[in-house]
């Protein structure tokens, strides 16, 4: 049995693996490498501040995600194809090392993240 998503540890565990798996996706991948040219070093402790807040609510992440996704959309189209795709390789790392409901609250919460930005990002258009 898989343990649930309890700790920062867990978290870091789950956005490494996660994202080695986006580093190498045909679909999204090259957005993070070719375009945005993601700084990992610095990407994931605000990946992990982000993510500890979103289950923990710790108040670690400070940042703007939907003003990040919508300066990335004006360089690259982001289409539901790769928000899919986020969504897929999100849940299926979450369930490859967890289970519980902190592990479920994590999917439903990436879930809900990625299509509140997709709408923000599509209003953006809508008003260019």
């Amino acid at each position: 049995m898989k343990k649930d998503i309890e700790s920062r540890a867990d978290i870091e565990l789950l956005i490494r693996s996660f994202y080695d798996k986006v580093k190498t996706d045909e679909t999204i991948g090259y957005i993070f490498n070719d375009i945005a040219k993601v700084n990992w070093e610095k990407h994931f402790p605000a990946m992990f501040d982000f993510w500890e807040n979103v289950l923990f609510y710790t108040g670690n992440y400070n940042g703007n995600p939907v003003e990040i996704h919508q300066h990335l959309n004006r360089v690259v189209l982001l289409t539901s194809a790769h928000f899919n795709q986020w969504n897929k390789l999100f849940s299926q790392t979450v369930d490859e090392w967890f289970e519980g409901t902190t592990a479920t609250l994590a999917k439903q919460r990436a879930l809900s993240i990625s299509t509140v930005i997709q709408i923000k990002i599509l209003k953006e258009i809508d008003h260019l």
